[in-house]
């Protein structure tokens, strides 16, 4: 006997880029959309649920796919790729490499970490750590790790902890392959059920999209609910993080986002790093 479903389960971060795209979707503002239940966690949590197929749709970081597209598809849209937006690793002093260093990492399966893994490789640290990335920098600033990978809002605040950047994971990566940064994906549970039927993946993108280009056309709408989520945000760099995370990959991966994807995944394969995919490409 089929149950029929009308609510959908949903969780993606507090952060301001993701509560900026959701905020229509999720409060009943786009056309023939079904209610959510909405959870919000940082995305070292969400990585993990998407293991359990814990939610109908996610927010995870794109280094966690090859241990995800058994069970999900690949939105293309509503998720954080870009330039000039990379994870940052800093520590006290000035310094170029991380090598024997104990590090602060936000999560094992997360992009940031990909990256520092790739980047680091030469001189890897000695220990990590992984610790919630609101607390990263100001336990490097007291002497708790030796440095800390960064990502988000940090970029606009780690001077205020008195740290120094170490490198710029995104400029590295850009230099290395003239590709933007693919930081966090939307994926969709498959077999999702809606109604009587099958939720399909692009009514699911149909309605992000939606949502993303009514935030753009209406940013006052959002705009308590972003603030009340933003962890204390000031409201600038609210703003500055909308600014950089929120583009026009995350309206439409394209040809160039996916582009990114399979030159993250295929590099972290070719180290051993994560397992091999076979390469993703747009609906």
């Amino acid at each position: 006997m089929t149950t029929t479903r009308d609510r959908l389960t949903i969780a993606f971060s507090p952060c301001p880029n993701d509560t900026f795209v959701f905020h229509a979707l999720v409060h009943g503002l786009i056309p023939d959309t079904p209610p959510f239940d909405v959870t919000y966690a940082d995305v070292d949590v969400t990585n993990t649920a998407a293991l359990d197929g814990r939610f109908d749709i996610v927010k995870v970081s794109y280094a966690a796919l090859p241990w995800l597209l058994d069970r999900y598809d690949l939105l293309p849209c509503g998720g954080a790729l870009g330039r000039g937006c990379g994870p940052l690793v800093l520590a006290r002093d000035e310094r170029s490499d991380i090598g024997g260093l104990h590090i602060a990492v936000p999560g094992e399966r997360t992009t940031a970490y990909l990256l520092m893994r790739l980047w680091s490789a030469p001189r890897p640290p000695a220990r990590i750590s992984v610790v919630p990335f609101a607390q990263i920098m100001p336990a490097v600033a007291d002497g708790t790790y030796d440095a800390g990978l960064v990502i988000h809002e940090a970029r606009f605040t780690y001077h205020r902890h008195g740290l120094s950047r170490v490198v710029d994971l995104g400029e590295w990566w850009e230099a290395g392959t003239g590709l933007p940064i693919p930081l966090g994906a939307i994926l969709l549970r498959k077999g999702t059920r809606l109604g009587d039927g099958v939720l399909d993946p692009a009514t699911a993108a149909g309605w992000i999209r939606a949502s993303v280009r009514r935030a753009w056309a209406d940013p006052a709408a959002s705009r308590s609910y972003v603030l009340a989520h933003a962890q204390e945000m000031e409201p600038e760099v609210v703003d500055a993080h909308i600014g950089l995370y929120v583009n026009g990959f995350t309206e439409n991966l394209g040809e160039e986002g996916y582009a990114a994807v399979n030159a993250l995944l295929g590099r972290a394969a070719a180290a051993g790093l994560v397992p091999a995919v076979a390469p993703l490409s747009p609906p």
